[in-house]
């Protein structure tokens, strides 16, 4: 949820700004599903939500992750960042297996029941220090770019950040892969979710407390480049998937 916040504008620094500030000249796009000027028919509605959840971050995600880093060490946050990463397995598992990537699948299958025991509860990813099994970032968006779906409109969501009409499509779906609803009632699934969403992003966040450093120097349109920033990082990922490659953006969506 407000995790994906702070990612996209991760990535429009990653893709877009640091080349820029080390090049010192806009960076190539990359070639693929996306062209370089993208349709935005819902640019007014996109706009106002991207402010809107830029001042989230600033005036309560950012402040709240500041106080919760002076208070708990990098080591801690990175094995809670490996937990968070452990239960959320099952939409990794599912769209490897809908792909039919199935060393995938069996490794994130393998990966979960060597880290929920051995790593305690996730913690610790003695799966790939033990035994060099990595993570296949995936999700139900990229299933559907597999089997053709185009990406559609560009949209950005109120606490949920950037998306399209089918990645928007696949985050319900993956949402729905979220198990608890299905074993308890209602009234502490849904609590529990959004808990977890918001500790998720906190975590996230005070592990990258620097993100905005240099958007206002290099970031003319900070809209701009976040939404060329995710798309582009959408289309490349798919271009591996469907490459039988690893997805070259590990920090999924």
């Amino acid at each position: 949820m407000l995790k994906t916040i702070s990612a996209a504008i991760a990535l429009a620094v990653g893709v877009y700004i640091t080349p820029i500030m080390a090049q010192d000249h806009a960076p190539p796009h990359l070639p693929g599903e996306y062209a370089q000027t993208y349709s935005d028919p819902l640019a007014p509605f996109n706009e106002k939500m991207f402010w809107f959840n830029l001042k989230l971050d600033h005036y309560i995600l950012h402040p709240v992750a500041q106080g919760y880093a002076a208070i708990a060490p990098t080591p801690v946050r990175e094995s809670v960042g490996r937990f968070f990463s452990n239960v959320s397995f099952i939409p990794r598992f599912a769209n490897n297996l809908f792909q039919l990537r199935l060393p995938e699948a069996g490794d994130e299958l393998a990966r979960f029941g060597i880290n929920s025991t051995l790593g305690v509860a996730g913690f610790f990813d003695v799966a790939d220090q033990w035994f060099g099994l990595k993570e296949h970032p995936n999700d139900f968006g990229l299933t559907l770019g597999h089997y053709g779906v185009s990406p559609g409109t560009y949209i950005v969501w109120p606490f949920i950040g950037p998306s399209t009409v089918r990645d928007t499509i696949g985050y319900a779906a993956d949402g729905a892969m979220w198990p608890l609803p299905y074993f308890v009632p209602w009234y502490v699934s849904i609590p529990a979710g959004a808990g977890k969403n918001v500790m998720e992003a906190v975590n996230y966040r005070s592990l990258h407390l620097n993100l905005f450093e240099d958007v206002d120097r290099y970031a003319v349109d900070l809209y701009g480049a976040v939404q060329d920033g995710y798309l582009q990082r959408r289309a490349a990922d798919l271009r591996a998937l469907n490459k039988g490659q690893q997805t070259p953006y590990p920090a999924n969506r």
